[in-house]
Formats: structure tokens, C-alpha cells, sequence
């Protein structure tokens, strides 16, 4: 008894210390980030509501149904399984230990058997999901590609151990008598897992079960301290961190605006102002935490538009490669105490040898074409740049980082909160505000904003055209006039609405069906200019601050109350990236409006439009946003239309390519985003792709009509936005017979 006393304790004292000193050094490292923006403690009861539901309830991981299945009976077998360790723990120093009260109630042992049982089955459904989706089989396709996929499988196996120990030290308490639950052997089986487990053993006899029953409950101690050891030093760090994560995550969620919006002013007035991040010291302290905190799971590859087209940008890796970046530049961020609270090494600061494989970003799986490759071994990790080509040494190289279109999906796919697009967009800053080194092409969308106020270039009296020739007249706010008290809303047509001519074909079908529909409005005309959005994607900070408060200035100076508008980008600008800097308004998409005028009946579908419609969901509409309902409900309206969902749709919809500034840089590697998209819709043969987004429509226009070049696409199938396929329903039916006089539809694509 006392031997089995010294050794459970001087392993829980081993393995704590050496768990302890890890924990504290990665206290020590993530406290070095800078301050975390927004505020991430305030509205605490919103925070806490988030942990009950995405912790305790697991709700982001069941989004994939069976893998999510298999996590929540884990997480809460390891919650309830908590209770044997303390039984295990009790029974090291007293054989017929029971815990007060609750111990010794049948319904408490039923419960510990089956999570226990329950465990092994998903333990099971792991390591099948991991052989099934192996990279070494699935290669790209596999969302485990790049993650350490050994000490997963340590763990698998450590977890094992724990539930086989603990039901093999329980079945030997029940032989012995020393089980604190009902050992009165008359038939009743709560217990079931461990009663079988001490049937099996019982022919062993009294003396070999008093045995076993100390040789596993040390193993069940060694094998739980020797799991909390590999947890803090591998990705399943999680464990700890997501908890943390998950409540100081922004809220309500990581998408839409972007975490923050430095004072430029201010900023610009410093001598060496810190502008995005150049440094991996430069992250806050929540990046910081994201980094650690990863699982490596891969969800978010899956996801990403750019991996999913043959780019070297994953999401998940570069995660990866920024902690492991940060891990290994700890000694210098930490001074000299750094290496040795680790055990780290004098040279540990340096770039392992990559034993001649070629990897991306550090990764051991060998790359395609175009994919960076680990520096020589030996460059000190204090003197790598974040974000550099190969030759260079960098961490991160600018195909990836350039590579993102800030569509959402890895942030909205992640199960614990890391918030990719803002750590992707704060490098792109510091590459622009700093090192001007960015694609040449967004160089020329970037002066075309500084000269003319829109990407284009165009002069800013061509904003007017659209309304040419219009049935009715669109009231104009005059310079420095207020907006009338009878206009209910005013109408950001933005810039791709106002100049690029197939997204003005949609401004002028919304106009008319707001005036069909007795809504009153007016717009700015040649005096609105972009919202910005395409430079802050692109890390262009100052320039989208510059743009927004002129907007901001004109849009108060009229008295604006109500803004709808018919882009995305426009929509979430305006709505939400405005208001810190003093712009607050009541801003709607396009189709809410469209919806709730068909639901009041100020706008009535009559005219059946026979054919089939799948729809492409904006990611600035969608997942940055959550609106997916109102541009179906719209279609759903319509006579004879039939309604197709693409695989990909909703919160896990597909990107057209167009964010993040991408509409205006060159695809040089992999498959066009806005091609594969639009393979996916014509998959379906629908009559009409539909979508609610000028860039959309701009992308997915472009690669249907490259499909139908290529003879691959039928020439019927239109693309067209909700407001035009709207439109064509209210226009009365062409007459079968012929007539000169018949009208053309209004507002057709």
C-alpha cells in the first residue's frame, strides 16, 4: 500500500512539474502580444452564452455531423470520466475510497461505464476518419494534409490507455470488494463495462486481482499524467486553450468588420509607427492564443477557395507556421530565462535541418510547383522576415499571403475561434503601409482610388449614366443639400453598380422595382465614391480610412438615416466598418428589401418563369454577414421557378474569387476560383445562376461565358442578380404571336 502510495505520487509530481513549467512559459510567450482589440471581456454574458454553446454544447464541431458526433461523446466522457480520477486518486491511499454522497449511487457508475465505452467507439470513428482522409492517400484533398499527424496518433493511443486501465482497475475492485459502487453480484448490471471487465478476470482469483487492481490504478495515473504532458507540448494543447479562445473571441462572431481600426492620424504622426504586422512580436496577445490553440484539424482547409484551387494558401498552415515561427523565436522574446524555461537549446532559435525534403512553409508533406520551400538550415528565426520568398528566408511567402480573398470560410469552419482574415489582412498591411510590396495590378486599383474615388479609374461624373433613360426620375441629393424629409431610404448604388456594365443592368432592374413598388429614395449620384473596402482588404489602412470619412462626412452633412445597397462589400462597409469611425446608419442589403416587399405584397411575381436557378451566396452577404434567407425567400416567389442548392452553399458556400481585393490581381497558380465556382453551378444545368453581389456577378459571368466558349456550357444559361430575375416576373408575357410593337423586357440580363 505505501509503495503504490510513493510511486502514484512521485509520477503526479513529475508529470505536473514538467506540465506546469510548460503551461507557465506559455503564459509567459502569449503575454508578450500586444493589446487585443476589440475589448475581449466586455458583454461577458454574450461571451459565457458563446463557451455554454461552443464548448459545452459543441456547436460549431457538429456542423460536420459524424467527426462532430464522435468529439462531443469524447469532450463529455472526458468531463464525467474526471470523476473516476478523482475515485482513482482516492483509492491510492484508501482501498475502499468512495466520493461523499454522490459515490456509491448506481446511476453515477452507469454513467461512468458508458462514457468510458463510449469513448473506445469514437476512438474508433478517429482513427477511421484518419486512415480514410490520410494525406499520404488523399494528399492535398485530405484536410489533415501538413498537420502532425504522429502525435495525433499518440494521443489516440494515450486516450485509449486511460479508458483500458481505468475499466481494468475498476473490474479488479469489484473481485476484490473494494468498488464503491454495488458489488452485491444479484443481477444488477449498471455497471456494465467494468462487471464484464470482473467477470473476465475473476477466474485469476482473489491475490492476482489485489494485484492488478494496484498495477492499474498506477497505470491509470501514469497514462493520465503521461496525456497531460503530450497535451501541453502538441496540438492537442487545445484542451486548455480553446476554453480561453472561445471566450475572448470577438463578438458576435470573427467575420464582417475587421478586429480594428487604428487612429492612422495618429499613427502616421509617429517616427516609427507600427502599422499592421512585420514581426511576429507584432501580433496581439488573442493571435498569439489563436496560434497555440489550433487543432490542427484541418476544417478550415477544406474550406478555403484558395487551397481548393490548387494555391499554396492553407489557412491551417499558416496558423501552423506562425506558431511554430513563434515558439521558436520564444527565447529571444523572452530573454535569457526564455530557453531555459523550456529546456530550449542555445541554437534552438535557428531553422531545423529539413533532412533534404522539400516542404511548404516548414510542413514535411513535398509540394507542387509554386509552393515555398523551407529556408537552408541554420538562419536564426530572430532575423527571418514574416513574409518572404524562400530566398529570403521568410515564414510566410507572398503567394500565400496574396492568395486569401477573405471569403470567411476557414473563420467560420474553425471549432475554436481563430480568426484567420484578421491576422492575413494585418501582415498585408504592414506589406503595404511599409514595404509597398504587393501585386502590381492592385497597385493600379489602389492609384485609381486615390485619383477618381473607384477602382476603375473612371471620372466620377460617369456615376450618373446608369439612370439614362429611365422611365421615371431618380431624385439626386444635391451637394450639401440634406436628404429630403419624404425619401425613406437612400440608395449606395457603389461603384460596380454605378460604372461596370453588366452590375448597372442590376442597379437600374432595383430602381425599378423600388419605384413599381412605391418606395421612395434617392442617391448620391456623381458625389458618392467607394466605401473603401477593396484597399482595406488589401492592407491599404490609410487609404479606406481616407475614403471612409469623406463618405462618412458627405453622408452626415445629408442627414442620411436609412441606406440600402446592392453590394456586399458596400453593405458591410457602410454597416459595420463605418460606425468607428463616426458613421452610424441603418444600412440593408438590396434582397432584404426585395424580400420584405414581396412578403407586404408592394411587389407581386405574376409571370411564370419556367426553369431551374441555383444559387451563389455572397461571402460578404453570407457568411460575413448571415443573411441567407431573404434572396431565396425572393426566388421562391417567383411562378414556375425551381430552386437547385449547390453542395456548397450557405455557410459553407464556395467564393466567387473576387474578395480580399482579388478581382483585381492576376490567377497565376492553380484553377481560377471564379471557374471552379462556376463548374459547381453549371453542374446542376440550371437555366439561371443567380446570385446577389456585383463581383459575383462579374466572376461568375466570366467563367460561364469561358465555359460556353469552350463548347462545355449550354448558350442559354444566364447569370442574373436576384432584382433582375425579380424583375422578369413582374413584366407581362410576351404574346406567342409575333409584334413589332411588343416590348422588350425591362431590366434583363
Amino acid at each position: 500500500m505505501v509503495a503504490r502510495v510513493v510511486i502514484g505520487l512521485l509520477i503526479t509530481v513529475v508529470g505536473l512539474t514538467i506540465a506546469g513549467r510548460r503551461l507557465y512559459w506559455l503564459n509567459r510567450l502569449i503575454r508578450t502580444g500586444r493589446e487585443a482589440t476589440p475589448n475581449r471581456t466586455a458583454d461577458m454574458p454574450r461571451r459565457v452564452r458563446s463557451e455554454i454553446a461552443e464548448v459545452l454544447g459543441q456547436r460549431k464541431l457538429l456542423q460536420w455531423s459524424g467527426p462532430g458526433l464522435a468529439h462531443f461523446f469524447t469532450f463529455w466522457g472526458f468531463l464525467v470520466l474526471a470523476v473516476t480520477l478523482i475515485e482513482c486518486y482516492g483509492a491510492l491511499f484508501d482501498e475502499e475510497f468512495f466520493i461523499p454522497i454522490i459515490g456509491k449511487m448506481t446511476w453515477l457508475g452507469f454513467l461512468e461505464d458508458f462514457f468510458a465505452v463510449a469513448v473506445l467507439i469514437c476512438l474508433g470513428v478517429f482513427a477511421y476518419y484518419r486512415v480514410r482522409h490520410a494525406p499520404a492517400r488523399e494528399q492535398r484533398e485530405s484536410r489533415f494534409y501538413g498537420s502532425h499527424t504522429g502525435p495525433a496518433w499518440m494521443i489516440l493511443l494515450l486516450i485509449t490507455g486511460v479508458v483500458v486501465t481505468l475499466l481494468l482497475y475498476r473490474g479488479a475492485q469489484i473481485n476484490t470488494a473494494h468498488f464503491p459502487f454495488d458489488v452485491d453480484h444479484q443481477g444488477t448490471w449498471w455497471e456494465f463495462a467494468s462487471k464484464t471487465v470482473a467477470w473476465m478476470l475473476h477466474p485469476l482469483g482473489l491475490t492476482a486481482n489485489k494485484y492488478l487492481e494496484t498495477i492499474f490504478i498506477l497505470g491509470q495515473i501514469a497514462v493520465v499524467i503521461g496525456f497531460l504532458v503530450l497535451v501541453v507540448y502538441s496540438k492537442h494543447l487545445h484542451i486548455f486553450a480553446a476554453p480561453i479562445n472561445v471566450i475572448t473571441k470577438r463578438e458576435p462572431n470573427g467575420l464582417g468588420p475587421l478586429h480594428d481600426t487604428p487612429d492612422m492620424e495618429s499613427l502616421m504622426e509617429e517616427e516609427e509607427p507600427l502599422l499592421g504586422v512585420g514581426k511576429v512580436e507584432d501580433f496581439s496577445w488573442k493571435a498569439m492564443l489563436d496560434f497555440a490553440t489550433c487543432t490542427e484539424c484541418g476544417r478550415c482547409q477544406s474550406q478555403c477557395p484558395a487551397w481548393n484551387t490548387g494555391k499554396p494558401l492553407s489557412p491551417k498552415l499558416i496558423i501552423m507556421d506562425l506558431r511554430d515561427h513563434l515558439f521558436a523565436k520564444a527565447p529571444y522574446l523572452l530573454g535569457d530565462g526564455g530557453a531555459a524555461a523550456t529546456g530550449v537549446e542555445e541554437d534552438a532559435g535557428k531553422i531545423p535541418a529539413s533532412n533534404g525534403k522539400a516542404s511548404h512553409n516548414g510542413h514535411g508533406a513535398v509540394p507542387e510547383a509554386g509552393f515555398p520551400r523551407i529556408p537552408e538550415p541554420g538562419q536564426p528565426q530572430v532575423d527571418r522576415p514574416l513574409v518572404g520568398t524562400l530566398e529570403e528566408g521568410g515564414v510566410i511567402d507572398p503567394d500565400v499571403l496574396w492568395s486569401c480573398t477573405t471569403c470567411g470560410a476557414c473563420v467560420e469552419q474553425c471549432p475554436v475561434d481563430i480568426e484567420h482574415v484578421d491576422h492575413i489582412v494585418d501582415m498585408r498591411r504592414y506589406q503595404v503601409l511599409i514595404e509597398s510590396a504587393f501585386p502590381s495590378e492592385a497597385g493600379v486599383m489602389l492609384r485609381n482610388l486615390e485619383n477618381n474615388a473607384n477602382p476603375w479609374g473612371v471620372s466620377p461624373r460617369s456615376r450618373a449614366e446608369w439612370m439614362a433613360d429611365l422611365p421615371f426620375e431618380v431624385p439626386v441629393v444635391g451637394e450639401g443639400e440634406p436628404i429630403p424629409d419624404d425619401v425613406e431610404y437612400l440608395f449606395w448604388v457603389g461603384c460596380a453598380g454605378a460604372i461596370e456594365d453588366r452590375s448597372k443592368k442590376v442597379t437600374r432592374a432595383f430602381a425599378e422595382l423600388l419605384h413599381t413598388a412605391g418606395v421612395s429614395f434617392a442617391v448620391l449620384g456623381s458625389q458618392e465614391s467607394c466605401t473603401g473596402d477593396p484597399a482595406r482588404r488589401l492592407g491599404n489602412e490609410y487609404l479606406f480610412q481616407e475614403l471612409a470619412k469623406a463618405n462618412i462626412e458627405l453622408l452626415n452633412e445629408a442627414k442620411v438615416r436609412k441606406i440600402v445597397a446592392t453590394c456586399p462589400h458596400c453593405f458591410n462597409a457602410l454597416g459595420r466598418e463605418y460606425p468607428p469611425l463616426g458613421g452610424t446608419y441603418e444600412v440593408i442589403h438590396h434582397t432584404q428589401l426585395l424580400d420584405t416587399l414581396v412578403r407586404e405584397h408592394r411587389l407581386t411575381p405574376v409571370s411564370a418563369i419556367n426553369g431551374t436557378v441555383t444559387y451563389h451566396d455572397p461571402c460578404y452577404l453570407g457568411r460575413h454577414n448571415q443573411i441567407y434567407t431573404p434572396p431565396r425567400e425572393v426566388l421562391y416567389h417567383i411562378p414556375g421557378l425551381r430552386s437547385q442548392e449547390m453542395h456548397r452553399c450557405k455557410s459553407r458556400g464556395f467564393c466567387c474569387g473576387a474578395g480580399g481585393a482579388r478581382m483585381w490581381m492576376e490567377e497565376r497558380i492553380g484553377k481560377q476560383v471564379n471557374v471552379e465556382r462556376a463548374d459547381e453551378a453549371l453542374g446542376l444545368d440550371p437555366d439561371m445562376i443567380s446570385t446577389a453581389c456585383p463581383f459575383c456577378m462579374v466572376m461568375l459571368t466570366d467563367a460561364v461565358q469561358a465555359r460556353q466558349q469552350e463548347g462545355t456550357a449550354r448558350e442559354s444559361i444566364e447569370v442574373l442578380d436576384v432584382a433582375q430575375v425579380l424583375t422578369r416576373s413582374l413584366a407581362p408575357k410576351e404574346p406567342l404571336a409575333s409584334s413589332a410593337q411588343a416590348a422588350p423586357e425591362t431590366g434583363g440580363g
